[in-house]
């Protein structure tokens, strides 16, 4: 793992419009129901149907979905009917040093507009480079020059959409020399120069801060937590590192574990009832039992509910 150097802030010699500018005040998109909700698998469609699950809102990858006709789109459109969307976007490499792919926007352009969610987001990753998609989302330095490019990217975004979007925080396994900023303060800073959202994955909080020795309470209270429009939690992986220190991988694949609760408690807190997903992507288990963990995340929000009245 590099070293990190101290946080600075640069200053603002972006160009934004007054029209980004005004996403953070004024967001155009409508906003999930303070709930939890999971991911919507092509194996629950059916299910999802017949039984119409007590779920605050569906979560679907956006790259799953471009394309103009079939079966995700024909249960989606059902399933739509009844539940509140997110849409998470996988590929648009907004951290990438190239321009966003266009086509790739255009056909993000279409799935919002034919489907309306209530949450649109991005993480703050790359997996493009010289026209290969590497399939992964791959980390960044944070420093002056990835900022004024995230930036750009962020508000080329929220202009062709119409729409503000959710940037995730990601999970990291090592950091680069070249940081000037912490993970926190360079989000805060985008957040202010672009008016985009927070997606705050509590889970990828507690794993980079185990795999960089980082306390993740503090992490948590550093965070913009004013821009959080929905939160993510998931399950991970134990390995070690070539020091054998403890490595957690971001998985998706397991229940979410105790410390993650823990974490995601502290966070509702400070941040009030927020939109949580239940994320699983690999192992995914029958609808009831990822419906049950939701149904955890449900009485957490429902005591911040509580705590806020």
């Amino acid at each position: 793992m590099g070293l990190v150097g101290q946080t600075g802030v640069a200053p603002d010699t972006s160009n934004h419009t007054t029209t980004q500018m005004q996403f953070a005040a004024n967001p155009s998109s409508p906003c999930l129901p303070g709930r939890a909700g999971v991911g919507l698998k092509p194996g629950h469609f059916e299910e999802v149907l017949t039984s119409l699950p007590d779920i605050g809102f569906f979560e679907v990858h956006a790259e799953n979905y471009m394309v103009p006709g079939g079966p995700f789109h024909h249960y989606l459109s059902l399933i739509r009917e009844h539940y509140p969307l997110s849409i998470h976007g996988v590929g648009l490499s907004i951290g990438a040093d190239a321009p966003l792919d266009k086509a790739h926007l255009e056909a993000l352009a279409g799935l919002l507009a034919r489907y309306q969610p209530q949450s649109f987001s991005e993480h703050l990753a790359w997996s493009t480079h010289g026209g290969v998609f590497l399939n992964d989302l791959l980390p960044l330095p944070y420093n002056t020059a990835t900022l004024q490019r995230v930036c750009g990217h962020i508000d080329q975004v929220q202009s062709h959409l119409g729409c503000r979007m959710l940037l995730e925080n990601p999970a990291t396994y090592i950091e680069f020399a070249a940081s000037t900023w912490d993970e926190a303060a360079f989000l805060s800073e985008v957040i202010r120069r672009t008016g985009c959202g927070l997606l705050l994955d509590v889970s990828n909080v507690h794993v980079s801060s185990v795999n960089h020795r980082r306390n993740a309470h503090d992490v948590i209270r550093s965070l913009p937590l004013a821009a959080v429009g929905e939160i993510h939690l998931a399950g991970f992986a134990q390995a070690m590192d070539a020091a054998g220190e403890p490595l957690l991988i971001d998985s998706h694949g397991t229940p979410v574990a105790q410390a993650v609760w823990d974490l995601y408690a502290f966070t509702l807190d400070r941040t009030g009832p927020v939109a949580t997903l239940l994320e699983r992507d690999n192992d995914i288990p029958s609808l009831s039992i990822l419906c049950a963990e939701a149904h955890l995340a449900e009485n957490a929000l429902w005591a911040a509910h509580e705590a806020a009245a």
